[in-house]
């Protein structure tokens, strides 16, 4: 399905330089602030109080978020747990205040507010545990780009595995510097949609470094920029389809999904934009720059040039 059809080719990789520059300089600014400012990391990460409260009623989270702000404690997590009327709520540790002070002062705040409400368990999660998901979580990044770049080593060919996977990397340092910069709270939930990202971004740039093989096959006189250009802009018609109904699913959930999934939205929405332009301006500009041509993707003899225009080019002969 496509919503409209360009007939000419719009020359993409006409300003790839000035592209790949402007990427160089954000993925450098990134990487600048996550040197000097690093990640404000949430509870799960740097150790707390985690504390389990029930209602006899639905829970009003947005009252009870409010209600724990007010006693002055920073970076609280408050969310439904099972039912709607069991709550958690993470509390970031504090010196001098021990896990059964905080969630005494706490557990008071909130039964002034609304006193029906009872405590369900409270324990403290060390810092240990926290270094221990940190490292869990690095190891599961480097997995993911570790496996897409084996995939695509054996489905295309080493030159464009090297530049998705620095498309990529490029994708995740960026949302990472967004969230150094701005020192929004980075938790379990952020990882969560940095590794979406990265799937997600691939996918696209699959998809060009597919219709770039077939180009390869169909157009033997184009050169390979051409096979670049009109790659990219047959496929925009698809790009705008599927990340047009994504984002406005992820912006249903930054507008309306409230604090909980708030940040979680904000670097899907980050990743999904940015997403978009690596594949287009960083991956296939990269993997020009590394010389890919006709010979690494196809072996043994080629078809002649067919009319782009015909109905049955790259039909089997």
């Amino acid at each position: 399905m496509e919503f409209f059809k360009i007939r000419r080719d719009i020359p993409f990789m006409r300003h790839a330089l000035i592209f790949n520059l402007v990427s160089f300089i954000t993925f450098a600014l990134a990487v600048f602030f996550l040197l000097t400012r690093g990640l404000h990391l949430s509870v799960e990460f740097t150790g707390g109080t985690l504390m389990e409260v029930n209602y006899s009623q639905a829970a009003d989270v947005g009252k009870i978020r409010n209600t724990v702000a007010a006693l002055g404690l920073n970076d609280v997590q408050v969310q439904n747990f099972g039912t709607s009327r069991d709550v958690m709520i993470r509390l970031p540790a504090q010196k001098g205040v021990s896990t059964a002070q905080q969630s005494d002062t706490v557990l008071a705040a909130l039964k002034a507010a609304n006193s029906d409400v009872t405590l369900r368990r409270t324990e403290f999660v060390g810092p240990q545990v926290g270094e221990e998901l940190a490292q869990d979580g690095l190891k599961a990044l480097a997995m993911v780009v570790i496996g897409i770049m084996v995939y695509l080593a054996f489905r295309f060919e080493w030159k464009y595995a090297v530049a998705a996977i620095i498309a990529n990397l490029h994708d995740v340092i960026i949302i990472l510097g967004f969230f150094a910069y701005f020192q929004w709270e980075f938790s379990l939930a952020v990882l969560a949609a940095v590794l979406a990202v990265l799937g997600y971004s691939v996918n696209e740039s699959v998809v060009i470094f597919d219709r770039i093989r077939e180009n390869f096959r169909r157009y033997r006189k184009m050169d390979t920029t051409e096979i670049i250009n009109n790659a990219i802009t047959s496929t925009i018609s698809r790009t705008i389809i599927t990340h047009g109904s994504t984002e406005i699913m992820v912006l249903s959930m930054l507008l309306f999904g409230g604090p909980t999934l708030f940040y979680f939205s904000l670097a899907l929405t980050i990743g999904i934009l940015f997403g978009i332009y690596s594949s287009v301006f960083v991956a296939a500009s990269i993997a020009m720059w590394l010389g890919i041509k006709r010979e690494d993707l196809i072996k043994g003899p080629t078809k002649k040039d067919e009319d782009p225009n015909d109905p049955n080019a790259g039909a089997t002969v």
